[in-house]
């Protein structure tokens, strides 16, 4: 996919170079040429430099032949208005907006605006790990978020296959990552499940 992202801190660079080595033709778009020296050494994407809220630089980048625009500056105000021109003006619907203020995100919710807040998601790992949960994000798609939770493989179900895992209601196992990393997805019901395994159940949270 061509992907635009827009702001290239120490979020929007990882984001970048991360994009780049998963095969996407890749633009990053900073008004500080110095911050594009965050990018992996290999980063093979391109770079634009110039405010991100002026059309002709947003052009300049590509963003009319974007599938998607990702806007993470350090400012909400920055990151809105460039996701406002990329649906807008430039007709791009794959748009995902970092917000830092969480009281913001519902707002902008309601202007079909899919958004990500880290505050709210430092609060939602913060709690999941006091339920014992070892790791725990949210995707947003659409105008919802789905939970992914990863839990211990309780012991009672060493030895059994990923088929006998019974979830809690409203939630699906998503797969078992295994000990060394590899993830075997639920529908292989018949996968034998072993010491060190890890559970990922998958919830609609809103």
């Amino acid at each position: 996919m061509n992907l635009l992202v827009v702001g290239c801190g120490k979020v929007g660079s990882k984001l970048a170079s991360v994009l780049d080595k998963m095969g996407h033709d890749v633009c990053i778009v900073d008004r500080e040429t110095e911050n594009f020296e965050r990018l992996d050494h290999d980063f093979s994407g391109y770079t634009v430099s110039g405010i991100p809220i002026d059309q002709d630089v947003l052009r300049r980048a590509g963003i009319e032949n974007s599938d998607a625009v990702i806007a993470v500056t350090q400012d909400d105000n920055v990151n809105i208005m460039v996701s406002q021109l990329a649906r807008e003006v430039f007709h791009v619907e794959n748009v995902l907006t970092r917000i830092y203020d969480p009281e913001r995100e519902n707002v902008f919710s309601h202007f079909h605006l899919k958004t990500i807040c880290p505050t709210n998601l430092t609060v939602s790992a913060v709690c999941a790990s006091l339920e014992r949960a070892t790791d725990y994000r949210q995707i947003p798609f659409g105008h919802s978020n789905i939970a992914y939770a990863t839990l211990p493989l309780p012991s009672e179900l060493v030895g059994k296959s990923i088929g006998d895992v019974k979830a809690e209601p409203d939630t699906l196992l998503f797969g078992v990552l295994k000990a060394d990393q590899q993830l075997v997805l639920a529908c292989n019901t018949h996968a034998a499940l072993e010491p060190g395994d890890q559970l990922i159940f998958a919830k609609q949270c809103d």
